[in-house]
């Protein structure tokens, strides 16, 4: 037994440097910097102006007191040929980049626009995976603040897919 208290001594105290090195060495290793940022694409098929869409998407601005900005966005989400029509709109009173991304009920994302400048809007947003037909999806439109790409607040809208026949 007073052998084991002999050797017990010395292996704790080299586990116990190894601890420190190892804390010291993860610390100090360059190469655990953080990722840089890298800032969203404008979206390339953005319009001047305000959308004209037709009435059966449920078109709708949206703003409230408090908020920073305004939007308008189709709520009712038709996918035809992998992509849904929803007339994502930046109001040009607006001083914030608008980004709409489309998210299923796990918050894994379907499709998403690129940033859209104050008085343009994106007509219609492309899938990476093709949504089922009834499943339930949310709209999260986040605001940028202008070259800082600082959060100025997002909106998150429950909405559901339809197939287009």
């Amino acid at each position: 037994m007073h052998g084991i208290k002999k050797i017990t001594v010395p292996v704790l105290a080299v586990v116990c440097l190894l601890s420190v090195a190892v804390m010291i060495f993860t610390l100090c290793n360059p190469k655990q910097q953080a990722a840089e940022f890298v800032p969203p694409p404008f979206d390339s098929s953005a319009v001047a102006g305000v959308p004209d869409p037709p009435q059966d998407l449920g078109w709708s601005e949206i703003y409230q007191d408090g908020m920073s900005y305004k939007t308008g966005i189709c709520g009712n989400v038709i996918v035809y040929d992998n992509k849904a029509d929803v007339y994502f709109f930046n109001d040009a009173s607006n001083t914030v980049w608008l980004k709409l991304r489309v998210l299923d009920e796990q918050g894994n994302i379907l499709g998403e626009t690129g940033l859209v400048k104050p008085n343009e809007y994106v007509q219609a947003v492309s899938f990476s995976q093709t949504p089922d037909d009834g499943e339930k999806v949310q709209l999260k439109i986040m605001a940028y603040a202008p070259e800082t790409y600082y959060s100025e607040g997002s909106i998150t809208l429950n909405t559901s897919v339809q197939i287009g026949g």
